[in-house]
């Protein structure tokens, strides 16, 4: 690849090409937990957090009744920081001279000003369209003349709260090479191996311990055996509205293949099966260009999801308020040559893959050189959505539609997508799997569909 096509892919900025594709989408601004005291006790006093996304600063608050407001970072008047602004519960007051900002951005007052003077309604800060789904507010950043696309119809959004869990973690490299991780299904027989087998019985919300679907001579495998002994997968895509769904076959005897089915959600979205009855819905949101936040959300198609368990599973490697984690290049992200021998094949630890996938891309550098890249057969993914992810870009900056999800068109059929880890009859491993979604989706105690949310907040 030529270094300025790198370029064109991962820079996300206000004037960049690639920035304007993204500003198309609906984005993961903030966990709603970020303002529950009982995890970030400043926001008992003062519910106002500095949010940055897609090169630009923000501000995001909560006022008395419970509405959010995300609103330009600097005041419309001389530029002051409005994150230090005073929370007064019907709006954010800049400490500069007094201007107050409601959050949709109109201007209450301006109190320097001489009495009965009109500036005020005459001003408005740019705010952007807010909604919260799965415990996440989501923002839109496209033009402000133009109207957000409906909202994804994804399971992930579609559960209700007691089937849904969120949680985020921030990675200091480019959004795309942490991406191009998610939709690589390779690499889970070599990153993610594991030279033994964890208890099923204590195997909930962790990636690669549960069991795949199915049986192997009445014997229930775990994930880590099949990745370990089976790396050499046949892997094949196929167009969605939202994307590619993704399968990868591992041919495990004459009667029996591993299936594993996951999907590219356009532009930064994976969805893969965390267990036989969870799935995980990650996004990598580019912060800037060299740092991204991932989102991800576990829903459950069977019980409730135990929240208490699953966030301190993943609080243990993350140091708030900013959900930071404790590993990276200033400690090695925990490397241990002794672990790499005797139980683990990168030697960065057991109980939390996400570090393994943190060491991939951020070994990388903070923006991946892909003109020194060698890609293979095993990254036919990879290419394909490098292509999808030109096009859309030429299509926007030409004045087009983008893709997917950015697509009020093909909003309604955009669902699900579906995912399976599972040991299939060999002869007949596609009605297999269909079959064993349907089941899934059977038992699941939650409605299949919602109406479509409609953006609040909307300038």
């Amino acid at each position: 690849m030529k270094a300025e096509l790198n370029d064109l892919i991962t820079q996300i900025g206000p004037d960049t090409p690639c920035g304007a594709l993204m500003r198309r989408y609906w984005q993961p601004v903030a966990l709603v937990d970020e303002f529950d005291p009982q995890l970030a006790p400043e926001m008992a006093q003062r519910p106002v957090k500095p949010v940055r996304l897609l090169g630009q600063d923000f501000v995001l608050f909560r006022d008395a009744q419970g509405q959010f407001g995300l609103l330009d970072r600097g005041c419309p008047h001389r530029g002051a920081d409005l994150a230090y602004g005073r929370n007064e519960g019907d709006g954010l007051r800049c400490p500069f001279h007094g201007w107050k900002f409601a959050v949709d951005g109109q201007c209450l007052e301006t109190p320097a000003e001489p009495t009965g003077s009109q500036l005020c309604k005459r001003i408005r800060q740019r705010s952007y369209p807010l909604l919260e789904k799965a415990g996440v507010l989501f923002g839109w950043f496209g033009p402000e003349d133009s109207t957000p696309p409906p909202f994804p119809a994804l399971d992930c959004f579609q559960a209700p709260g007691s089937h849904s869990f969120a949680f985020k973690g921030l990675w200091n490299c480019n959004w795309l090479q942490s991406f191009e991780v998610g939709i690589d299904p390779a690499h889970a027989s070599y990153l993610h191996r594991f030279f033994n087998d964890g208890s099923l019985e204590e195997s909930y919300g962790k990636q690669f311990r549960g069991a795949s679907a199915g049986e192997v001579g009445g014997e229930r495998w775990p994930m880590t055996r099949v990745m370990r002994e089976f790396g050499q997968p046949e892997i094949s895509f196929e167009n969605k509205p939202y994307g590619f769904q993704l399968t990868a076959l591992r041919k495990m005897t004459e009667e029996l293949t591993h299936v594993r089915v996951t999907n590219a959600v356009f532009p930064h979205t994976f969805v893969i099966p965390l267990s036989e009855t969870m799935t995980i819905t990650q996004m990598h949101v580019p912060v800037d260009d060299t740092h991204n936040y991932w989102f991800a959300f576990f829903t459950s198609f069977d019980a409730p999801v135990d929240k208490n368990a699953m966030r301190q599973q993943r609080l243990a490697g993350v140091t708030l308020p900013e959900y930071i984690p404790k590993t990276g290049r200033h400690n090695h992200w925990g490397f241990d040559a002794a672990e790499q021998q005797s139980s683990t094949y990168l030697g960065m630890g057991e109980d939390d893959i996400n570090v393994h996938d943190q060491w991939a891309c951020e070994s990388m550098g903070v923006i991946q050189d892909r003109t020194r890249e060698h890609l293979g057969t095993t990254d036919k993914v990879i290419m394909a959505n490098r292509r999808v992810l030109i096009q859309a870009i030429e299509t926007v900056a030409a004045g087009g539609t983008p893709p997917g999800t950015a697509d009020p068109a093909l909003h309604a059929s955009i669902s699900g997508p579906d995912t399976v880890d599972g040991i299939a009859p060999a002869q007949d491993w596609q009605a297999w799997w269909q079959h064993a979604v349907q089941a899934k989706r059977s038992g699941a105690p939650w409605a299949s569909a919602t109406e479509p949310a409609q953006a609040s907040n909307t300038p």
